[in-house]
Parts: structure tokens; C-alpha cells; sequence
């Protein structure tokens, strides 16, 4: 036992004493580097200098490293303390499932459902790494205060992989969880630990084992002999499909239940849902209890075959007693009874041992990721087995013809001579880019994304590509290209160009026209008297200076052509062919639509960007003294409720008009008079 504030390594501080157990006894301690509390596993003085022993506590330590899972316990580091093997593990605060059923029972559906799903994917992560537990039960599952489950204790699984562990006259685990071709010495699959599990599941939703008994052989006999008692005899409100899930679990042939605690976890998910209510209850076929019968027996230690030869002797004293003529052939007979049972199990010893001297012994699966065909072959050849079938898969991450795991896994126990299948990589999998040119940005993104392709978006102006659809893309049509390792970037229309009319007040006509052509406008020159602008400089423009216009519009410049000359006398004189200008202000509606649009250049990852803003085109005409109605007159982007003023040119006496088009249709028409 370690002393209160003694520093493991110089950075453990043991705090107390968690537990103790039969391999090593288990110490809270302050992490003094990071400043956490962690929990410290010690091999227990007595078996310091068990090289077998040490071997499968490294091993553990190994196999749980391995394990990254929210839903397992975390091993943090490994090492010796003046000759003490540890392991530091993450501390978890609360209690065993065991004593959380004993104190909750009984738990709301949901909240079973929840934590088997957490199990079920911890497990589901060891087996395809090539590790089973073969010890799952309640006391190895922890329960924090906020719910979350962790399963620990993955010794036993690492034992079973070291050759100094033997399977044959063995009955591994706790006797209430294990798997019937366990208990009769039979090699352990992942389909023992969803045995298990259904037994987890079972007890979860009853509060207690489906099967007791006096004695270890008692309770592994019913695991043999008898159904799993019906959970919905105990409570009613237990849907069928939720007892056919146990019931799968727990067959007696391992072929009959789920293949997989993925599979398991899908069945279980919907075992609530409506359209399953009707569900028939799932019944196993029948497996040859006999021969089931026959090799617990033959493969219990003495002791426990002595316990069952009592059993049977009870069994016959309960018989109807014979005739005398029988009686006195019996009793001549029971003579020899004794001799014959001892020699039966001498026999069978005898049988049993010539097997474990002379029939293949077993052996552990190498880890052949990343080897060659060759060099698994190699290696598989090391350890006395062979090459079985080749599959082949898509990997990202093994290059090549190189072997992505063998079936049975790395550490897996075999018989010597056994095949193993080789899983080999046929590199990663590749996506043909296609031209996506003037197509829907939104619907090419998803397809994308959903390929496994990083999407990237860069908006650009167009007048030739509709707005939201795709100008051009980074990766060019035809190439073959890994997708999750590829990013893309899908250059997106704007639509046409827009920007903000300068101020061209004061500027020269050639000024104007060079702006103009700068920009793309379309400019029409009109003169005005003015007693404030000299002669050949801009009065003002139409639309005024700050409108949002595209390329493409026409802009009204007014220039100065000096003073009026004439005078007041003169211009009252011909007063009816005077020419005046008016303005009208009118209110444009922004009209809401699905068109993809952004600014114009900006570059944004599709993965946080939120959609921007949709924009109206606006299409102007208008009729006066100086435009004809026909020919177009501006157009301007809108994506807000906008006022426009239109300036018309008109004489003493007559009316302009103007016409105004929203995205194509007819907005507004009107004839403006003085």
C-alpha cells in the first residue's frame, strides 16, 4: 500500500485509496505538472517480479492507449517507481453502473437507450481495432454525475492475447455477463461481448441478472440451458422490440446475434419508435443443448465436475425405487459405480490434456498495417499462420496495395495454421471533377460537399452570367482528384457590375467621356444656361451623383452654356416656347428574391458565410426633349426600398413620360407634364 502524499515518480501525489483488486490496487493522485487529479494503477508488491504478470499490465496499459474514445477511459502515461509497474488514468468522478442501477432502478427508457448507445460505441471502436473486452459487466462501466458512461478495465482483454494465459479449463470474467462459448473454454469473439451487452441491457431494464444461482457452474448451466426469462412478465411497459433486442444479444449461437455493436446500436435506436409496436417476439433456433451440456462439463476443473457428478447422484436418489430383483442387481452394480465415475473423469482428463499437449497450440495476429503483401506474408508465416483471402478497400490514409488490417484483427488469438484475410488498400478514392460552368452555385456546393470536397465561393460581377450561377472553378473539368483532401473554389456571379455614380460637378466634357469609358456608360450631353457654372463644365447628372448604376447605363451630364443671353423682355416674349426642367422623385419597392448574389470580389469559405443580400434590377426609360421613350435610358441594381429622381426636359405647354421595369416586368408608367 502507498502512503497518503506520497509522489509517484516525482509528479503523482497520492491523495487515498480508490480500490483494490487482484492484480493492482488503484490510488486518486494530484497531477503536480498539469494539475489535475488523475487515478494511478499499481501492480501490487507481491507481483513486482512476476515477468508474466508485468508483461500483461503493460499490455493493458498498451491496449487502452490505443482506445481513444469520449466513452473510455483515458490511459495518460506509463512507468516504473523504483521498480512498481503503474499506470496513470483519467480520474472519473461518480460510481459504477452496478451501484447506479441499484440506486436509480428504475430508469426511464430513454436514459437506457442513451447510455447503451454510449457503451455500444465504445465498443463498437475497440472491436475494430482488433481488441474484445471479454470481460464487460457493470463494475468495469463508470457513470459520471452529468450522465456519461466510460468503460474501463481492459486487462482482461490484453491477458487473452498473452500465450502464458490459457482459454481450456477456464471460465474467464464474471459468470452472470459471459458468453456461452466462453464458459465452455471456446475462444472469445466480438460476439461474446454483445452477449454481454444484452446482458448489460437486461439488467438495465429489470434491475437484476436474468440468471442466479448458488454456484459459478449453476449460473453458467442456465446460461446454456435456459431462455433469457421474459423482461416484459417483469414490466409491461417494455416494448417487444426492446426485448427483441436483448433477446438477439443473448442467443445461445453466436451466429444468431448481431454481428456487430454497431448493428446492435442501430436495432436499439428504433426499438421506441411506432411502426415497431407490432413487432413479433424474436426467437433463436435451437442449438444442440446436449452437446453444449457435454463440453461445460468436460471442460470444468475437478472440482466443479465433482460438484456436478453430486448433482447427478441427487437427481437419481429422486428416481421410483426398483423391484427387490432389481434392487439386488442395483446394489451389486453401485459396487462398481464409484470406480466407473472415477475412471470416467480420468479418462477424460487424460483426453483433454493429450489435446492440450499435442493439438495446435494458439497464436496472436501480428499488426500487419502498412506492410506489403509480401511482408504480411512474411510476418504471418513468424508466427505459425497463413495468408487467406485478399479484399480490397478504399483508404485515404494507406497508400496503395499496402494492407489496411487482417480479419481476425491485430492481437486476436487463433489456432495455429488458421488463414488470415488481408484487407489491402486500393488507394484513395478518387472523384472526377465535371464542368460546372453557368450552373446553379447552391446545388453544385451541396453535391460537393457531400462528396467530401472543401468548398470554397469568390463572387464576381458578370453581365453575361446570371447571378448565383458559376463563372468558373479552380479545379479544371475531367481531373481526377482525392476529395477529402481537396479544396475547391467556385468563382460566382453577381450579376452584372454596379458601383456608385461620381461627382462629376466641374468637370470637362472630355473628362466626362473619358470617366465614362472607364466605367462603361453610356453618356448623353444636354446644355443649360447657368449664372454660376461657366461655360463647357458640368451643372450636375441624371441619376445624381452616389446612385448605384451598372454598366451599360446612360447618365444624363448637364454642361453649362454660360449666361442666358436674352433678355428678361425677350424671354417673356416668347414665353410659350420656353423650355423647363422638372424633376420628379419616385419610390421603387424592393422586391424579395432567391437569387444568389453577393459583393462584388470578396472570397468566402461556404462552410461560416451566411447568404447574401438579393438585388432588383431596375430597367429605366423616359420620353422628353432630349430621349426618345424607346431607348433605354438607365439601369441600376436595388436591394433596398429606393427613391429615384428623373429630371425631363420639357416645353411650355407639352408632357414627357417615363416607363419603369423590375426585374423585366412593367413597375411604373406615366406622362409628366408642367
Amino acid at each position: 500500500m502507498m502512503e497518503r502524499g506520497y509522489l509517484v515518480s516525482g509528479r503523482y501525489q497520492i491523495i487515498d485509496t480508490l480500490g483494490e483488486g487482484g492484480m493492482a490496487n488503484v490510488y486518486l493522485a494530484e497531477d503536480t505538472f498539469l494539475h489535475r487529479q488523475v487515478a494511478v494503477k499499481v501492480l501490487r508488491m507481491d507481483l513486482q517480479h512476476d515477468q508474466a504478470t508485468i508483461r500483461r499490465f503493460q499490455r493493458e496499459a498498451k491496449a487502452t492507449c490505443e482506445l481513444s474514445h469520449p466513452n473510455i477511459v483515458s490511459v495518460y502515461d506509463v512507468g516504473s517507481d523504483d521498480g512498481m509497474q503503474y499506470i496513470v488514468m483519467e480520474y472519473v468522478k461518480g460510481e459504477d453502473l452496478k451501484a447506479f442501477i441499484e440506486q436509480k432502478f428504475p430508469l426511464p427508457l430513454s436514459e437506457v437507450l442513451d447510455m447503451m448507445d454510449q457503451i455500444l460505441s465504445a465498443v463498437q471502436l475497440a472491436h475494430s481495432r482488433g481488441i474484445i473486452h471479454r470481460d464487460l459487466k457493470p463494475q468495469n462501466i463508470l457513470v459520471t454525475p452529468n450522465g456519461q458512461v466510460k468503460i474501463a478495465d481492459f486487462g482482461i482483454a490484453v491477458a487473452l492475447n498473452d500465450q502464458s494465459a490459457t482459454q481450456t479449463n477456464s471460465l474467464l470474467g464474471s459468470v452472470h455477463y459471459i458468453s456461452p462459448e466462453q464458459a465452455r473454454g471456446g475462444m472469445a469473439t466480438p460476439r461474446s461481448d454483445i452477449y454481454a451487452l444484452g446482458i448489460i441491457l437486461y439488467e438495465l431494464l429489470t434491475g437484476k441478472v436474468p440468471f442466479a444461482g448458488d454456484s459459478a457452474v449453476t449460473i453458467a448451466l442456465k446460461h446454456f440451458h435456459e431462455e433469457i426469462p421474459s423482461m416484459r412478465a417483469l414490466n409491461d411497459q417494455i416494448p417487444q422490440p426492446l426485448e427483441n433486442v436483448v433477446l438477439k444479444a443473448t442467443a445461445k449461437d453466436p451466429d444468431q446475434r448481431y454481428q456487430s455493436a454497431h448493428a446492435m446500436a442501430q436495432d436499439l435506436k428504433t426499438s421506441l419508435d411506432i411502426d415497431r409496436a407490432n413487432e413479433p417476439k424474436f426467437v433463436a433456433t435451437s442449438v444442440d443443448q446436449d452437446l453444449a451440456a457435454t463440453k461445460v462439463l468436460t471442460d470444468l476443473p475437478a472440482a466443479t465436475a465433482t460438484s456436478e457428478l453430486a448433482t447427478l447422484q441427487q437427481d437419481e436418489a429422486a428416481t421410483p425405487k426398483p423391484t427387490a430383483s432389481a434392487t439386488a442387481k442395483a446394489k451389486k452394480k453401485r459396487k462398481w459405480l464409484p470406480w466407473v465415475i472415477a475412471g470416467a473423469v480420468v479418462l477424460v482428463g487424460l483426453v483433454i490434456g493429450l489435446i492440450i499437449l499435442f493439438g495446435k497450440h494458439d497464436v496472436t495476429v501480428p499488426d500487419l498495417a502498412g506492410m506489403s503483401q509480401s511482408e504480411a506474408t512474411s510476418s504471418l508465416a513468424d508466427h505459425d499462420l497463413k495468408v487467406g483471402e485478399l479484399v480490397y478497400e478504399n483508404s485515404a490514409t494507406i497508400a496503395k496495395d499496402l494492407v489496411i488490417r487482417s480479419i481476425p484483427g491485430k492481437k486476436s488469438s487463433v489456432k495455429a495454421d488458421s488463414t488470415v484475410k488481408l484487407v489491402l488498400s486500393q488507394g484513395a478514392k478518387t472523384y472526377q471533377v465535371r464542368d460546372y460552368h453557368d450552373l446553379e452555385y447552391s446545388e453544385i456546393k451541396e453535391k460537393l460537399t457531400k462528396a467530401g470536397f472543401t468548398v470554397k465561393r469568390k463572387n464576381k460581377s458578370s453581365s453575361s452570367i446570371a447571378a448565383g450561377r458559376i463563372i468558373k472553378q479552380s479545379i479544371t473539368a475531367g481531373k481526377k482528384v482525392v476529395a477529402k483532401k481537396s479544396t475547391i473554389t467556385l468563382t460566382v456571379s453577381t450579376g452584372e457590375p454596379t458601383f456608385k455614380l461620381r461627382d462629376l460637378s466641374g468637370y470637362s466634357k472630355k473628362n466626362v467621356q473619358d470617366y465614362a469609358d472607364d466605367v462603361g456608360l453610356n453618356v448623353t450631353f444636354v446644355e443649360e444656361y447657368s449664372s454660376t457654372v461657366e461655360s463647357g463644365v458640368v451643372i450636375g447628372t441624371d441619376p445624381a451623383k452616389d446612385t448605384i448604376v451598372s454598366s451599360g447605363a446612360t447618365v444624363t451630364v448637364k454642361m453649362s452654356a454660360g449666361t442666358d443671353p436674352t433678355s428678361v423682355s425677350s424671354s417673356s416674349s416668347s414665353k410659350n416656347d420656353s423650355v423647363k426642367t422638372i424633376d420628379k422623385v419616385i419610390p421603387i419597392t424592393y422586391l424579395a428574391n432567391n437569387s444568389d448574389s453577393s459583393s462584388t470580389g470578396s472570397t468566402t469559405d461556404d462552410s461560416s458565410s451566411s447568404s447574401s443580400v438579393a438585388q432588383n434590377k431596375i430597367t429605366i426609360y423616359i420620353g422628353d426633349e432630349n430621349h426618345n421613350i424607346e431607348t433605354l435610358y438607365r439601369t441600376m441594381m436595388i436591394s433596398t426600398n429606393t427613391n429615384i429622381t428623373l429630371s425631363f426636359t420639357v416645353k411650355n405647354g407639352e408632357s414627357a413620360q417615363y416607363r419603369i421595369l423590375r426585374d423585366g416586368e412593367l413597375y411604373a408608367s406615366e406622362s409628366v407634364t408642367q
